[in-house]
Parts: structure tokens; C-alpha cells; sequence
């Protein structure tokens, strides 16, 4: 290792930081290092060399393949120098470590023949039927004569699902313009009814719904928990609210291309959120991204009113 400025000025790009942080914790390649920071290869491939140059990465040969990882000789200076940069770092890429565990976990799969098979036939069946399919199939399950809301419904697609499976929905938007894209996508559906409203005071009756959605909208509205509050009173008895959005995330650049007001939420804050406005969360869980997918990971939480 160089004098101490030297070190400090390569971990000085964030980027090297978080595959530092990946890599002492699993040994990994470019691609898979790639697909976890959303960063193209040849970036990333610039980095390792810098920090295996430095010292601060070893590599090792797998064929044609490298595979590198924190160098476990590191010397004393660099240790520490390193444990004070690491404990910095998960608060700024919480979802760096779900995206890592969907690419091993794809990884072991490769290792089996079935796992093999079986990632064939999950790519054959999107080529011939696209996923379209699957929302339609899970929304045929909610029982006859629910009624949802679809609250932040935009230009209707959920609601068409929804609707098409048999439910009454009322879809709920704050823009003109997204309610006019729905009326387009499902006006002509059965069971369907627009309402223009802000989603902290939505235009619903109380217990008029058995089921809230807010699908990757809550991240829009000002005061979450007044919305989750108006949405519980507008459940009727034994209803759900279902939340699904992004987890907390550092794309500060969301808030003024897609007029975000909060960058995700962490689970604690969503719990949180849950209690303030009168609810417990009755399931929760981070669901593992797609390939190809480059937006931050997601969650869906389950609330329930509380007894």
C-alpha cells in the first residue's frame, strides 16, 4: 500500500466503496458486480483495476473469468482505514445487499441441473406470453363482490386487472391527466368508477371499500400517514391496505425528474407510518428484483386496522 492520501483518495468514489463493501462479503465477477450496483461493466471494470492495483482487491482465475474479493492481507492501517469507511455505507445503498442476494441466489440455481432447466423455461414462457399474465391470475382470487380502491391508480392499468377479475374498483387520482389516460384504459370496464382527489383526504365513504391499494404511489404524497389514516377509515370491517413501493434509496436526482417527495422507506419507517395512522403491518416483505430491472428495489406490506 501507497502513503495515506493516497489511500484516502481512492476510496473517494462511492462506487469503489460499495464494491469494496460487496466484496468483503462475497467473492463475485464484473457481471454480477455490475447487475448489483446498476452500473454498465466497462465502469466497473475501471474501478477493480484501480482497487486491485492499489491493493485493496485480490483476484482470482476461473477459467476465462476472474473473480475478486477484499484482500484478506491487508495491512493494519488499511483495516482500520476500512472498517471506519464500511460502517458509513448501508445506509446509503440499503438495496445494494438485496440486489447481491438475488444474484447469488440465481447463482446457486446455475450450479443444478434443475436450476438450469427451470431458468429455460422461465425465460421460454416470457418470450411466448410476456408477464401480463400472472397480475391477472392472482387478482382472479380476491372473492366475488370486493370492492377496491385504487388509490394513485394513474393511467389504470391495476384497475383494468382488477376490474377484468371481477371486482368493483374505484380508482382514485390527484392528476387530470392520469384519470383521463384511465378512463380511456378501462371506461368501457363493468364495475369502474373515476374520482378526482387528493389521496390524504381520497373521496371515499367510510367502509365503502373491503381493500386499499397505494402501488408505488406513496412516495408522491406529502404526509404518508394521512393517507394511510384516510384509507383505514374508508376500509370496511376486516379490510387491508396494500403497499407496495420502494425501499429507501440515495436517487436524490427522483426528485425532480419524477417528482418524488420521499427517496423509499426503510422498514422501520413503514412500520412506523403504520402505527401512527392506526394500523399494524399483518405481512411485510422486500421482493426480489428482476433482471434488468434498474429502479430500487421494492416492498410490499399488508396492514391491518388494529383490534
Amino acid at each position: 500500500m501507497t502513503d495515506i492520501h493516497h489511500r484516502l483518495s481512492t476510496l473517494s468514489v462511492p462506487l469503489r466503496t460499495r464494491i469494496l463493501r460487496l466484496l468483503a462479503d462475497e467473492e463475485l465477477g464484473v457481471g454480477e458486480l455490475a447487475r448489483v450496483v446498476q452500473t454498465p461493466q466497462p465502469t466497473v471494470s475501471r474501478h477493480l483495476k484501480t482497487l486491485l492495483d492499489d491493493g485493496w482487491l485480490v483476484r482470482r482465475k476461473v477459467g476465462t473469468s476472474s473473480l475478486y474479493e477484499l484482500n484478506p492481507q491487508l495491512g493494519e492501517a488499511e483495516r482500520a482505514l476500512w472498517a471506519l469507511v464500511a460502517g458509513t455505507l448501508d445506509a446509503r445503498w440499503p438495496d445494494d445487499h438485496i440486489r447481491l442476494a438475488a444474484v447469488l441466489a440465481e447463482r446457486e440455481d446455475g450450479r443444478h441441473f434443475f436450476g438450469r432447466v427451470a431458468e429455460k423455461w422461465v425465460g421460454l414462457r416470457q418470450e411466448m406470453f410476456g408477464e401480463g399474465h400472472l397480475v391477472p391470475a392472482i387478482a382472479a382470487l380476491l372473492p366475488d363482490g370486493i370492492t377496491v380502491a385504487d388509490l394513485g391508480c394513474g393511467p389504470g392499468d391495476l384497475t383494468a386487472h382488477l376490474a377484468e377479475a371481477g371486482a368493483r374498483v374505484i380508482a382514485i387520482d390527484r392528476e387530470p391527466a392520469m384519470l383521463e389516460a384511465a378512463g380511456r384504459r378501462v371506461g368501457h370496464l363493468p364495475h369502474v368508477e373515476l374520482r378526482a382527489g387528493e389521496l390524504e383526504a381520497p373521496p371515499l365513504a367510510p367502509g365503502e371499500v373491503d381493500l386499499a391499494l397505494l402501488c408505488l404511489v406513496l412516495h408522491h404524497v406529502e404526509h404518508p400517514v394521512r393517507a394511510l389514516a384516510a384509507a383505514a377509515r374508508a376500509l370496511a370491517p376486516g379490510g387491508a391496505i396494500v403497499v407496495l413501493d420502494m425501499v429507501g434509496h440515495d436517487r436524490a436526482e427522483y426528485r425532480r425528474t419524477m417528482g418524488h417527495v420521499h427517496l423509499g422507506f426503510d422498514p422501520a419507517a413503514v412500520a412506523a407510518m403504520a402505527r401512527e395512522a392506526g394500523l399494524r403491518i399483518s405481512r411485510s416483505r422486500v421482493l426480489t428484483p428482476q433482471a434488468g430491472a434498474t429502479g430500487p428495489a421494492l416492498f410490499l406490506a399488508r396492514m391491518v386496522g388494529v383490534a
